[in-house]
């Protein structure tokens, strides 16, 4: 019966890393439902500690990467600090906005995202005085950064699939 239970898990951590695609917080629902299923089951002994600080510290590394990809990336295109920490606020705010007038599912969410952080920091840097090729430099350095940032999620939610779905069937 215990092989059912692991094998509904990963059947659920899997659609948990699809809402990943989503910009929703699948990442922290895996570990959340692995951590309930360890201690379910602490008696069997189904998943280490090990393997849940594991998958926890890889949940927290993707939303670090996530947040700050955009910002770094503004910052690696010679974008002021002012217009760095725009590209945060410009994401989640276009990421939203993105969600809803691109009603293609992860499409609009990431080009929401990409395309936000990159008008952030061009209009501050724009503001800012700068010439007009080099804010838009910055912000396509944003753009792409804040790309990178959600892929890198992306992918550490399926290393956090891999290692539960791995843990939960090796003997």
């Amino acid at each position: 019966m215990l092989y059912a239970w692991l094998s509904i898990l990963v059947l659920l951590n899997a659609m948990w890393l699809v809402l990943v695609l989503f910009g929703l917080p699948g990442n922290w629902l895996m570990v959340l439902s692995t951590c309930l299923v360890a201690w379910w089951k602490w008696d069997q002994r189904v998943f280490s500690g090990w393997t849940l600080i594991a998958i926890a510290a890889l949940a927290l590394l993707g939303e670090l990467i996530e947040f700050l990809a955009g910002m770094l990336g503004a910052r690696r295109s010679g974008a002021s600090w002012r217009g760095s920490i725009s590209a945060v606020f410009g994401a989640i705010f276009g990421a939203l906005l993105g969600t809803f007038i691109i009603p293609i599912p992860f499409l609009g969410t990431v080009i929401g995202a990409s395309v936000g952080a990159g008008l952030a920091v061009w209009a501050i840097e724009v503001s800012r005085g700068e010439l007009a090729e080099h804010s838009l430099r910055r912000g396509v350095g944003a753009g792409i950064g804040q790309f990178v940032g959600i892929t890198s999620k992306i992918m550490l939610g399926l290393a956090i699939w891999l290692v539960i779905a791995v843990a939960a069937f090796w003997p």
